[in-house]
């Protein structure tokens, strides 16, 4: 399958990254939300970044000029008809998931990809609510999407072997490297890393350290290039609970259970970075 043209339903801070590195990859990209606000917010990002990246001299103006050149920003799924893969990256809700898959299948070619960038939900349900469950899959980017070499490419029990191929071909055309992922709740990197988050909380809660120290030991013990609190309030708090909700309904261990502390947490609107107050306050 020859991808030209690449759809990315949503905008925010992954769509948006998505389509910037679609964009960037010489693919014609059209990235769409659902309304002109969001959507002119989603783009501005993307600007921002490459006008950064051409100040700090990581990207040239050429190819800051390409990227834009190639990106489009619509809020009508109709502009999306010539897409040969269209790249989901809307809200972590199975509803409405599935309402946007049936309602941008009614414009969208019959041999068009679907995929999914969910980190969490479960690939075979999601195509299972589409009518092209074959040409449907996963494609888990990381965030920044811009910096990030990875892309979990997740496959379906009824994904084909040649939609399978054309999402690795794709990914890689992206300048990323990507891995095959099971369809498991978390895949394969958030089904190691959320249960590591999930017991720094608790640690932290039965009097391990201070939240400074325990990032500083985790930084400079272990090399990681962030400790796990500054991790969290970066991934958000609210995706990290929500993502370990769904691994726990699934596997019933209590490593995925979410801590007390982290369900206060989100239920008071610290969320991290995005809400100014987390585990730090920004």
């Amino acid at each position: 399958m020859t991808v030209r043209t690449v759809g990315v339903l949503g905008c925010g801070l992954m769509g948006s990254g998505i389509a910037q590195v679609a964009a960037a990859a010489g693919y014609r990209t059209i990235v769409r939300e659902v309304n002109e606000s969001t959507l002119q917010a989603g783009l501005d990002r993307i600007r921002r970044f490459l006008a950064d990246g051409v100040a700090r001299g990581k990207v040239t103006e050429d190819a800051q000029n390409k990227t834009l050149g190639n990106l489009t920003g619509t809020t009508n799924l109709g502009d999306l008809t010539e897409c040969d893969i269209v790249i989901e990256a809307i809200v972590e809700t199975l509803d409405e998931k599935r309402a946007i898959y049936q309602a941008v299948e009614a414009f969208v070619r019959p041999e068009t990809i679907i995929a999914s960038n969910t980190s969490s939900l479960c690939i075979t349900e999601l195509a299972a609510g589409t009518g092209r469950p074959h040409r449907f899959g996963g494609l888990h980017f990381f965030n920044p999407v811009p910096l990030m070499k990875l892309v979990e490419v997740i496959r379906a029990l009824t994904t084909s072997d040649e939609t399978n191929l054309a999402l690795t071909s794709f990914a890689t055309s992206l300048g990323k490297e990507p891995i095959s992922a099971p369809d498991r709740p978390g895949f394969i990197v958030n089904r190691l890393l959320v249960p590591y988050l999930l017991d720094a909380v608790r640690e932290y809660e039965r009097g391990l350290g201070t939240i400074e120290d325990i990032d500083k030991g985790m930084k400079l013990g272990c090399g990681y290039p962030m400790g796990p609190f500054t991790l969290l309030d970066f991934v958000g708090l609210d995706t990290t609970y929500y993502i370990a909700n769904i691994m726990f309904e699934e596997f019933r261990e209590p490593r995925f259970a979410p801590p007390p502390l982290l369900k206060r947490m989100v239920l008071a609107g610290y969320h991290g970075r995005k809400t100014k107050r987390g585990f730090y306050t920004y």
